[in-house]
């Protein structure tokens, strides 16, 4: 006969161990192993696969406030890391509740195979919402995620490591998240039931470069939408190598890490850039390098926007819009200098979203306009940058919604 109480307390196979020492047990799910990071949350209800895959999360460990993940499984279609080979973005991940099986018609993977191969180490099973409270009055800590489906942990060790972790501020990331090398993107924005299709030579009007400085897909699919040839070109790349392929406009793309970190090679580049009169988009962390060029000042922020119900005002139109946001830096809007205006603002913090300049072709976001959450609140940013390529050239503008 089992002596064993019936209530005795399964054993923990993960812990998420904060610098301050703080120990959270709970279940390992994906991966086994440990990782640094830091811990943010996000608050979006949908899109899973997009956000672990977006490489604007690489050294980060993502906590979901919606307590259902992975009810509709995976797919090869919903992925926006440009090398998944590589398989930049987040590192770890936590949810609420367990994992449960697949219910979706384009569900090709269970989400716990799926972290398995992606090297995502995960858990589950704790209060999530006692997390997130703790983030918002702390901020964002680092920590360290471990998985061991035995439950063997050395927890000091752990404690000390996750004490020891640099954490983002000076790190350069979009050296690790870039694709590396030179290539032409061709695909289109996904249509319901027909998947994707592909931008025909004869079709492409315009040509954009891309510094990639952790590009997600979807951006790039826009581009392609709107007839636009898009040349993806490492985060290392010269003002003179982008200028060889003789563009109608520069694309500066989201990204990890620290901006002034990743800014010290990419800053000088982008000012030589827009010296030239050519236009010139920013997204994340472009905006952020877009500001630093300009002269402005980016800082750290207390616990980040990540999520896709943020709303933001566009000083421009007057039109408010829920958007997507990945971020844990942002630029300083007390900062910008004489010539540089604040375009968009966040409604939840009063954070600058957005900067252009005055009477030259140049302008960014901070948020993510691809990412669909509203669902195309947004888009018309890609359009209001095509328009300025046409007004270059001398050709009627579109409209923008």
């Amino acid at each position: 006969m089992s002596t064993t109480p019936a209530w005795t307390k399964e054993k923990p196979t993960a812990l998420l161990v904060l610098a301050d020492g703080t120990v959270i047990e709970g279940k390992g799910i994906g991966a086994t192993g440990r990782t640094q990071a830091e811990v943010c949350f996000n608050t979006a209800l949908t899109g899973y696969e997009e956000i672990l895959t977006d490489p604007s999360y690489l050294g980060q460990i993502v906590t979901f406030t919606f307590p259902h993940i992975g009810n509709i499984g995976t797919n090869n279609e919903d992925i926006e890391d440009l090398t998944p080979a590589a398989r930049h973005g987040a590192v770890g991940v936590i949810f609420k509740a367990d994992i449960t099986d697949p219910s979706n018609y384009r569900s090709l993977q269970h989400l716990d195979a799926w972290l398995k191969a992606r090297g995502i180490i995960g858990m589950c099973g704790i209060d999530t919402r006692a997390l997130t409270a703790w983030i918002r009055e702390n901020g964002a800590p680092n920590a360290v995620i471990a998985h061991d489906p035995v439950g063997v942990f050395d927890i000091e060790t752990l404690k000390k490591e996750a004490a020891a972790w640099s954490g983002l501020v000076g790190l350069d990331l979009a050296k690790v998240a870039t694709s590396g090398q030179t290539s032409t993107w061709d695909e289109k924005p996904w249509v319901w039931n027909e998947g994707y299709s592909t931008l025909g030579a004869s079709d492409a009007r315009y040509h954009v470069v891309c510094l990639d400085y952790g590009v997600k897909r979807n951006i790039l699919r826009l581009f392609a939408g709107l007839d636009c040839k898009v040349t993806v070109m490492p985060a290392r790349t010269t003002a003179e190598d982008v200028l060889a392929h003789k563009p109608d406009g520069i694309f500066l793309s989201n990204g990890p890490g620290d901006p002034a970190a990743t800014g010290e090679y990419a800053v000088p580049e982008i000012r030589k850039l827009i010296e030239t009169g050519i236009p010139v988009f920013g997204i994340c962390l472009g905006h952020q390098m877009l500001g630093l060029a300009l002269g402005a000042k980016t800082e750290k922020m207390h616990q980040g926007h990540h999520g896709a119900n943020h709303p933001v005002k566009d000083h421009t139109t007057g039109k408010v819009e829920i958007v997507s946001m990945n971020h844990g830096f942002a630029v300083d809007s007390k900062s910008l200098p004489v010539g540089v205006e604040e375009t968009h603002v966040s409604l939840f913090d009063g954070s600058n979203c957005g900067l252009r300049m005055v009477g030259k072709p140049v302008f960014s976001v901070q948020h993510h306009p691809e990412a669909s959450p509203g669902p195309q609140d947004s888009h018309y940013l890609f359009r209001r940058f095509l328009n300025l390529i046409k007004e270059r050239n001398g050709e009627p503008a579109l409209a923008e919604r």
